[in-house]
This record gives C-alpha cells, sequence and structure tokens, in this order.
C-alpha cells in the first residue's frame, strides 16, 4: 500500500477526512472535508509525521529548516522532524511563529530554532495561500529562502485562476511543492459502488486542475 493510501485510510479513521456534504468558506458544498487537527493523540501524530517525512525524502527536496504558520503548522512540523530522526538519523531544525508578537520575556514573533538557509513550509492544506505568503513574508525578512511547500492533502482545486493555490504559489515565488496525498488519491482509495466516489468525481470534475498544471 503506498505512503498515500496509508495515511488517507489514518485520515478516514481518524474522522479527519470526512465525506458527506460540507459548505466551504468559498462558498463551494465540497463532497469531503479535511480538518488536521483531529490528528490529536500520540500514535496518530506519529504516523502522520512519518508519512510526510517519506514523502519529503523522496521528492529529493533539500532544505535546512522546517517552518510551521501558527497554529496548524505547529505540530506537524514537530511531529516531522521526530520522524526524520528516527527513519533517516537526521536531525532537522524546527521554527514557527507566533499569531501575536510577544513584547516581553524573549520577544519577537518566531520560536525554535535560527531561521536561516533554505526553508521548507509546512501546512496541513493550502486554500487560498494566505498562510504561505505570511510565511514567506517572514522568512525573508529573516535573511532565509523558502524554497518550498509541503502539505499533508492537495485538493487540487481552483482558486480564483483555473490553477490551483499550490500551484499559484509554486509559480509566484519558485517553490518546489509536494503532498501527502492529493485528491486523485482520494478518487483512487474509494470503491467504485461507494456512493461518495460518485460525488468526488464530480467534484473534482468542476473545480479542480489538472495535475500537471
Amino acid at each position: 500500500m503506498s505512503t498515500a493510501q496509508q495515511f488517507l485510510q489514518l485520515a478516514i479513521r481518524k474522522n479527519v477526512l470526512k465525506l458527506g456534504k460540507f459548505t466551504l468558506k468559498s462558498g463551494r458544498v465540497s463532497p469531503y472535508f479535511f480538518n488536521a487537527g483531529l490528528f490529536d493523540d500520540g500514535y496518530s501524530l506519529q504516523l502522520l509525521g512519518d508519512y510526510f517525512a517519506q514523502t519529503i525524502e523522496q521528492s529529493k527536496i533539500q532544505f535546512d529548516v522546517l517552518f510551521g504558520p501558527a497554529y496548524k503548522g505547529i505540530p506537524l512540523v514537530t511531529a516531522i522532524a521526530i520522524a526524520y530522526q528516527q527513519r533517516y538519523q537526521k536531525n532537522i531544525p524546527v521554527v514557527f511563529n507566533r499569531k501575536e508578537v510577544k513584547d516581553h520575556g524573549e520577544g519577537g514573533q518566531l520560536m525554535g530554532a535560527p531561521l536561516k538557509g533554505r526553508v521548507l513550509i509546512v501546512d496541513d492544506v493550502v486554500s487560498a495561500g494566505t498562510s504561505v505568503r505570511q510565511s514567506i513574508d517572514l522568512i525573508k525578512a529573516a535573511g532565509a529562502e523558502a524554497i518550498g511547500i509541503a502539505v499533508a492533502l492537495d485538493r487540487q482545486e481552483k482558486g480564483d485562476t483555473q490553477q490551483s493555490a499550490m500551484q499559484e504559489l509554486s509559480e509566484r515565488y519558485q517553490l518546489a511543492t509536494v503532498a501527502i496525498a492529493c485528491l486523485d488519491d482520494l478518487l483512487a482509495l474509494l470503491p467504485d459502488d461507494n456512493p461518495a466516489r460518485e460525488q468526488v468525481a464530480l467534484y473534482r470534475k468542476q473545480y479542480g486542475v489538472n495535475s500537471d498544471g
């Protein structure tokens, strides 16, 4: 079984990935919903970090530090760094931001390792791309270089243009992109006799983008 399939099965078991009828912020009615906040225990976070680590390592993206946008990116980069150490014996630094700048104690907006070198941004999904653009601004301000985005699920869905948010960010900022799984993987996982499969396929046809951009 592929890493993508293992990840999606875990997401369904944990109710991270739900099938049904969901109204998104965009107003679109989606046949599925993804909430990475429900990876809420040690076992699922361990598996998630390992799936991320395998996917990133196989992508051959060269990076020096992992950056997790607050808030969902924080446990993700932590889990990935632990998985990298366990699976590949690679000690990966992690850094993340606060939503609000701290004006006491050590102060500042960043926590964790120094933000320097080649930075891989990690998030659960990229919808409008707002948090990624904010992350890129923080990374540039620190004198580091954002080189890529890694997400758990690529919705492969059009934004305001004929491209997905991931494709738009990749093109605009010259970023490498990688995802553990995408909407095509979900379609492949669902049996032909599952009623949800037809709804996902219709949604993909209406709002989806080509995998190659």
